[in-house]
């Protein structure tokens, strides 16, 4: 059976310690990490969530969430 994308995300998270909206789309093209987030946590696994401040490819600034299990 093919892993789903909650799946995907969680055993990311679980290998790499948190996941971005970016990472999801390059690593599984998921472009609604939100989304996904949302199964998790009606699944009851409980993440947590910060924004964080970057540069994009053009050099700009953007916001972002990055997610992580909670301890």
């Amino acid at each position: 059976m093919t892993d789903t994308q909650y799946d995907k995300v969680l055993r990311y998270i679980d290998e790499h310690g948190s996941i971005t909206p970016m990472e999801a789309f390059s690593e599984f093209g998921i472009t609604r990490l939100a989304a996904r987030v949302n199964e998790l946590q009606r699944k009851g696994i409980i993440l947590e969530r910060q924004m964080e401040s970057g540069k994009n490819r053009f050099g700009e600034n953007v916001r972002y969430m990055r997610y992580w299990r909670a301890v």
